[in-house]
């Protein structure tokens, strides 16, 4: 293996239990949770129109919409 090869030594290896990943997957399990136990119906104002819809589906939404774009700003730093 020729030196340009050779993995960083502070690259993180596949599958390795960092902290970092640790604490984001507890904090995403109990965000999941939290999206759960709410259930009730709520009215949301998008705008203009007032939504009612299950507050699960709207934390849900508002989950997926960090999580798209938290992947967008690691995707455009790993680029530069």
């Amino acid at each position: 293996m020729s030196p340009k090869d050779a993995p960083h030594p502070d690259a993180p290896t596949a599958g390795a239990f960092s902290p970092a990943r640790i604490a984001v997957t507890v904090l995403a399990v109990l965000a999941i949770v939290f999206i759960c136990v709410n259930t009730e119906d709520v009215t949301i104002r998008v705008i203009v129109p007032k939504v009612t819809m299950p507050l699960w589906a709207a934390l849900l939404g508002m989950f997926v919409v960090g999580l798209l774009c938290g992947g967008y700003a690691l995707h455009r730093r790993r680029r530069r």
